[in-house]
């Protein structure tokens, strides 16, 4: 009998519902933007409900490969983050079990999302997108809903112009009619004027019946003309006049054939056959360019490109050739007169510019079809990339949320939207450089990818190694590292000595630590080193180590001390740092390659010389600490002496 882990059900159940709620969310927030895109097409041209309802089902269908990631990558960093803010996760773990093995039962679910993702792709989406484009393409030429304005011109029926003062919204009476009739030419325009009309559409939706009451009209009659001088015209004043007008305001549909033989109706397998074809007509088309460019030398017989020469030909044109090339051209060319020189250069840039011209054109064809290549090829990896992007931000999702342990809606969705404009803009700018020709097909569609994958692995690995990635002090204290900042020591008094200080002994290793930095101050010198010893030598990296150790050395042994002053002193010495830029060069080998490269050497020089001048300013402070904690011992015992004196 299957049966799921106790541990695995609940994970499920905090995750598929989050899903669910995240998925409808991002698919509004994506269907919103189509309308937002496409408005303009839908408003204004009386649109039944029931096409705009289908439409945005259609849309619905077609978003969902941009709402699925999104929808997974906010659901898994909800629930880890809710499991982290009310500390069952800290609890699970708590019991033995790993990050990986809580993630487990999400990520074959996920698997199995990411397999049905790839069949929607496949088999769905370029039957949604072809219904969708369909409808979107018949709304475009659908005529826009019939409402002429008062006071301006209304130019929405074809080839007429109308003009009305004022309108009687209850009787449907226009006022003050004015029309500039161009449906036969602008040369034989109609302009009438009426006092009055009325408009309505025949029952058929194809046509505007249009009465006129007391007016005149104006007709050009250019076609007509006798002579081309004068051109008749005609003018008519009439009390009542009809005029039938071509106007379909029905909602026709496009057939959907057009668009299934498109690169977005197609699935895999008519994909992979499309492009195989087209490669093969390009490639054959390419093959037949190049055999041209071979017979149709510039000393060819015939002047036109990719024209066959037969046998015969061929010899003669060898034989011509032989010929040239025995003659000397330049002298020939010298000998000749102005105009015959004139003459040459003339017929030889014209015949360049004909084999430019006719191959520019070829070109341009050849670019068009390896676009249409590159466009097919595009949605082929299309159907891949969706999936695998499922389950690369789910292991960016569930490891944030793991780290930041916030749930709700609010730095999850932060965080979530952050993440997916810097997958779009990635994904975007990949898609471009594909469609464009800049990069190969199959880089451009796997670049998102290939850069999120190595962020998801990153965040996973830290997230199960509990390691603090959004902690402060961590970075904190690794540019105060990088850039060389001074840390301070701190030293308190200690409640319980076990073994007390000798303050003898203190001040004889106080001595030493001063020696050892009188003889690390002899040896580095105490000026700034030049430009090439800094590159091939700097400071001796083993003689900071030791001479640190020494440093802590004397100040835990002298951190046993009783006495509060004693302690106050030893934070006076300075923490010695181990700094990359003392000798930035491992060898000396290195050091010469270091020198070589005299803008980053020098940047280097100028940034460990004033490092190296604070190192040698802290020795010296450990010298001069070094000569007031020895008076300081030497008081105390004083003291102590008296004392034992006096009791």
């Amino acid at each position: 009998m299957f049966y799921i882990k106790r541990l695995y059900r609940f994970i499920l159940k905090s995750f598929l519902p989050l899903f669910l709620m995240t998925f409808f969310i991002c698919l509004f927030i994506v269907l919103m933007q189509f309308l937002w895109r496409y408005v303009d097409e839908m408003v204004g041209k009386g649109l039944e409900m029931s096409v705009l309802a289908e439409l945005f089902f259609y849309a619905a269908v077609t978003m969902v490969p941009m709402a699925l990631p999104l929808a997974i990558l906010l659901a898994s960093l909800m629930t880890f983050g809710n499991l982290g803010e009310r500390l069952e996760l800290l609890a699970i773990k708590a019991a033995g079990i790993s990050l990986l093995q809580i993630m487990r039962p999400l990520v074959i679910f996920l698997i199995f999302v990411a397999i049905g993702a790839f069949f929607f792709q496949n088999n769905v989406l370029p039957k949604s997108q072809v219904k969708m484009w369909t409808l979107l393409y018949s709304m475009r030429q659908k005529s826009p809903e019939l409402d002429i304005p008062e006071g301006v011109f209304y130019d929405q029926i074809s080839g007429y112009n109308l003009y009305v003062k004022k309108k009687d919204h209850k009787t449907g009476m226009l006022y003050d009619v004015m029309i500039y009739d161009m449906s036969t030419g602008f040369d034989n325009a109609m302009i009438i004027l009426a006092d009055s009309g009325k408009l309505k559409m025949t029952d058929d939706k194809e046509h505007l019946f249009l009465t006129l009451y007391s007016g005149e009209s104006f007709e050009n009659l250019r076609d007509q003309r006798t002579s081309t001088s004068n051109i008749p015209y005609r003018r008519e004043t009439f009390s009542l006049k009809e005029i039938m007008i071509a106007f379909d305001a029905n909602f026709n549909r496009m057939d959907d054939g057009i668009m299934q033989n498109q690169y977005i109706g197609k699935d895999l397998a008519a994909l992979q056959s499309s492009i195989d074809s087209m490669t093969y007509r390009v490639d054959s088309i390419g093959n037949n360019y190049a055999n041209s460019l071979k017979v149709s030398g510039y000393f060819a017989l015939y002047d036109r490109p990719g024209m066959h020469v037969s046998k015969e030909d061929s010899i003669r044109e060898q034989k011509a050739v032989a010929e040239a090339a025995e003659l000397n051209l330049d002298s020939l060319f010298d000998g000749g007169s102005l105009q015959r020189k004139q003459l040459y250069l003339d017929r030889a840039v014209a015949r360049a510019g004909r084999y430019k011209s006719d191959y520019e054109f070829r070109s341009y064809t050849m670019g068009d079809e390896n676009k249409v290549i590159r466009r097919h090829q595009i949605e082929m990896y299309k159907k891949f990339t969706l999936s695998f992007a499922c389950i690369i931000f789910f292991f960016i999702g569930a490891p944030l949320g793991a780290i930041i342990r916030k749930g709700g809606l609010g730095m999850p969705v932060v965080v979530s939207v952050f993440m997916f404009i810097f997958y779009y803009i990635i994904d975007n700018s990949g898609y471009k450089l594909a469609r464009d020709g800049r990069w190969e097909v199959w880089e451009g569609m796997w670049l998102s990818s290939a850069v999120l994958l190595p962020l998801g692995i990153f965040l996973t690995y830290k997230a199960v190694k509990d390691s603090a990635v959004f902690n402060p002090d961590v970075y904190i204290n690794f540019f105060r590292k990088l850039i060389g900042r001074q840390e301070l020591r701190k030293v308190v008094l200690k409640e319980v000595i076990i073994e007390d200080m000798n303050p003898m002994e203190a001040i004889e290793r106080a001595h030493r630590l001063s020696d050892s930095c009188q003889r690390f101050l002899d040896k580095v010198g105490r000026k700034r080193q030049s430009y090439w010893k800094y590159c091939l030598y700097g400071y001796n990296k083993s003689d900071i180590i030791a001479l640190g150790n020494q440093i802590n050395e004397l100040v835990d042994y002298v951190s046993n001390s009783h006495s509060q002053m004693v302690i106050s002193k030893l934070m006076d010495y300075p923490v010695l740092r181990n700094l990359w830029v003392y000798r930035p060069a491992p060898s000396v080998k290195w050091g010469y390659v270091l020198a070589a490269l005299f803008p980053i050497g020098l940047l280097l020089y100028w940034i460990g010389s004033r490092q190296q001048r604070l190192l040698r300013n802290e020795v010296e402070a450990i010298v001069h600490t070094n000569e007031e904690l020895c008076v300081q011992l030497e008081k105390e015992e004083s003291d102590r002496i008296e004392e034992n004196k006096t009791v």
